[in-house]
């Protein structure tokens, strides 16, 4: 398994407040399932978003998990990002 960033832009013109208990939830089951790691948003950033921590065998899968996201259904996210990472040091480090 490999580790993927991904990184969630949200659109200036969405509503991510209405959607963010459905969202929220989605995530909680990603993480139950093993597939999230890590997530939060960005803060101070110059356009607001979010950083994933995914663990999955390919980013196809990774993609096909997020477009079941409530932010993606709703058009809160912008443009998605996914980055195969590889941690050397640290509490993600193998």
């Amino acid at each position: 398994m490999s580790f993927f960033a991904v990184n969630y832009v949200y659109s200036p013109s969405a509503d991510p407040d209405s959607v963010r208990p459905a969202h929220r939830e989605y995530l909680r089951q990603l993480a139950a399932s093993g597939d999230l790691v890590a997530s939060g948003p960005l803060v101070g950033a110059a356009t607001p978003g979010a950083l994933l921590i995914m663990r999955s065998d390919r980013p196809d899968q990774v993609a096909a998990l997020l477009a079941q996201d409530p932010f993606a259904a709703a058009g809160v996210i912008a443009s998605r990002t996914i980055t195969q990472w590889d941690p050397v040091i640290g509490v993600f480090a193998g």
